[in-house]
Formats: C-alpha cells, sequence, structure tokens
C-alpha cells in the first residue's frame, strides 16, 4: 500500500485539441486526489496547464508562439489555473498549495532541503502541493526537460513510493503507437528496462516538451532508486483509485530495492551538477565492479572540471570523458586539484555519497 505518490498531469491530458484547458478532466483528477487524501495517501501533484490556461484568457496568437509569448500566457494563466485547483479542492474539504521551482531549486543543497522541509510541513498539515516549473524567469541553461523530469526529481526528493504520470496513452506500448496491433506492456521490471527501451518512441506531442522517451528516463532513473513508476491515460475516470488498488491499468515499472535518501538524490543528478571530477582507468574499473562500495581517494583523481565547493554535486568521470555517476565532495575545486594524484588523507568523495550508474 502506498503512503506517498507523486502523480504528474501531463499537458496532453489537461487540453482540448486546440491548447485549452479542460476543466473537466481537471475536476476529475481533483475528485480522485481528494478521495485518495481522505483515505490517508500523501499526494503531490505536478501539473502542467498554465500556458495553456493563459491561452485561453489572452487568445492564442496569429503566427507562431515564441518562447516570449508562452512566459506571457505562464504568468497570466498559472494564476486561472491555480484558482481552479484551489476552488475545486475547496469543495471537497482541501486545502492546496502552489510551488513554482526551477532547476536551481534542486542544485543548491541549502534550497534543495528547505524545499523539501516545505513538502514535508504541507503534507503534515494536510495540504496538497500543486507544483509547476516557473516558466516565467526560468532561464534556457536551466529549464527542465519537461514535468516528468521534475516530477522525478520530487519523488526522489521526497522518498515517495511511487511516481504517476498521467499521459494520453495507455502506457508504454510494444510496438509503434499508430500500429493497431500494439498492446500495452503491463508490467516491467527494473532489471529489463534496457530491453524495453527498442519500444519507446520520440514522438511528442503538439502541446507538450515531453514524450515517451522523457517518461522511460524518469522511470529508469526512479525504479533503480527504488520508487514505483505507473504511468497511464489520464483521462480515464478512475486511473488513480485503480493503480492503488492494483488493477491491471497502464504500464508498471517495478523498482528494485531501495537505496538511502542520499544516493536517490545523486541518481536524479543529471543537469544538476556544479562541475566533475576524472578518475583514472583503474579507480573506474573498481568503481564500476560493484563487488563492494568504495569511497574516492585522491589517488585515483586524474583532474577537474568546474568550480565547485564543499558539499555540491559532481559527476565522476573517467579519461574518456565518460560519466560513471555522481558524488558529493568534500573539498573545494582549488584542493580536489592539489590533491590529485597523492596518497593518503581523507576520501574526496565517501561511499555514503555516491551513486554509480
Amino acid at each position: 500500500m502506498y503512503r506517498r505518490i507523486v502523480v504528474k498531469i501531463g499537458t496532453k491530458v489537461l487540453s482540448h485539441d486546440d491548447g485549452l484547458l479542460n476543466g473537466q478532466v481537471i475536476e476529475n483528477i481533483v475528485r480522485q486526489v481528494s478521495a485518495l487524501r481522505k483515505s490517508g495517501i500523501e499526494i503531490i501533484l505536478v501539473t502542467s496547464g498554465a500556458v495553456g490556461s493563459g491561452r485561453g484568457i489572452i487568445g492564442p496568437r496569429r503566427t507562431k508562439e515564441t518562447v516570449e509569448d508562452k512566459q506571457v500566457f505562464a504568468a497570466v494563466g498559472q494564476v486561472r489555473l491555480m484558482e481552479t485547483y484551489s476552488g475545486l479542492f475547496r469543495k471537497r474539504g482541501y486545502s492546496c498549495a502552489q510551488v513554482l521551482v526551477t532547476k536551481e531549486d534542486f542544485r543548491d543543497r541549502n534550497h534543495y532541503q528547505n524545499m523539501r522541509q516545505c513538502f514535508q510541513n504541507m503534507l503534515r498539515d494536510g495540504i496538497i502541493p500543486v507544483v509547476n516549473e516557473n516558466d516565467v524567469i526560468a532561464i534556457r541553461e536551466l529549464v527542465f526537460t519537461d514535468n516528468d523530469e521534475l516530477a522525478g526529481l520530487v519523488a526522489a526528493q521526497l522518498r515517495a513510493d511511487a511516481l504517476v504520470i498521467l499521459t494520453s496513452v495507455d502506457g508504454i506500448l510494444d510496438g509503434n503507437p499508430s500500429d493497431p496491433s500494439s498492446r500495452t506492456i503491463p508490467r516491467i521490471e527494473a532489471a529489463g528496462l534496457a530491453d524495453i527501451r527498442r519500444h519507446v518512441t520520440t514522438d511528442r506531442t503538439a502541446v507538450g516538451r515531453g514524450g515517451m522517451i522523457s517518461k522511460f528516463a524518469v522511470a529508469k532513473r526512479l525504479a533503480s532508486s527504488g520508487i514505483a513508476v505507473h504511468i497511464a491515460d489520464g483521462r480515464k475516470r478512475s486511473v488513480l483509485r485503480d493503480i492503488i488498488d492494483g488493477k491491471p491499468i497502464g504500464t508498471t515499472i517495478v523498482p528494485s530495492k531501495k537505496i538511502s535518501g542520499v544516493k536517490r538524490r545523486l541518481a536524479h543528478s543529471e543537469g544538476l551538477s556544479m562541475g566533475a571530477v576524472i578518475v583514472n582507468t583503474c579507480t573506474r574499473d573498481i568503481l564500476l565492479s560493484k563487488n563492494r562500495p568504495i569511497s574516492l581517494l585522491p589517488v585515483g583523481i586524474t583532474g577537474i572540471m568546474g568550480d565547485f565547493h564543499i558539499g555540491d554535486v559532481v559527476e565522476i568521470r573517467d579519461t574518456d570523458n565518460g560519466r560513471l555517476g555522481f558524488g558529493i565532495v568534500r573539498y573545494d575545486a582549488g584542493q580536489v586539484k592539489s590533491l590529485a594524484g597523492t596518497k593518503g588523507g581523507r576520501a574526496v568523495i565517501h561511499r555514503d555519497y555516491m551513486f554509480i550508474e
């Protein structure tokens, strides 16, 4: 039985074909979330829809929409979107809270911890967090790939039992979506995800940034860190209740053994690191052998990349620039550079603060 889940609602689920918000679908999702919350399950919503909401207020552009247009739509639409959620939850006796984030909030350790504590406080008080990317101020270098990535980061941050991705298809198919003979794959073990990758297409919807390839990548990272993932059609009337009750709906990715909260955060650090440490071939082979966890000592390091500080997340790379994983450093960049290749001294990255992919 899940006690805490993150529910990500895709743009296509919330929108009509013209890109405007579908109020009936939002109301159905709020009804389900409220019922599950009443049964004792903590739920965090990660929602799209601000741009579509704003488009409905301002009106679509006559020409192709620019990034600037979408920022305006998001700024205006986020208010209407939250008004919609707030009113619907209030009818059912619940309060919801707006949480707007950027990628920088997950890079900075203090921001990360403060945000997690804020979520915990809201859940403690029975409030339903409604999360979205702050599209109005997000800069291109730090924009999330899509809300699938954001939902995965939140699920890892809050040590959720599961992430439910509500999309416009039934799940991961065993063939091309345009082929009527393709069928939904009901269950995938974490260890078998690599074999399923060939079934995943790169197609995206016209109104969203993501696609099944993005959902697969997020599911792979979460499953490897002990969090179940469900991908299902969010327009079905009782999709959330059916998932919680274990009914055969959509695709379920069964997780492997749970790992610590620190390693779970590190597993989702792609695009969030502040630099890199480069290790020699011998150290690379030991790290990848997985016979036993080891700490990364100065003697195994050949160089660094970036200007990181104590406590920052960095990538661990080999001399061919291949990424091995992530870790939290115990020295500043200058200190690591001066210690590289030397024997003795404490670990640059302790094994408890390291995740090898």
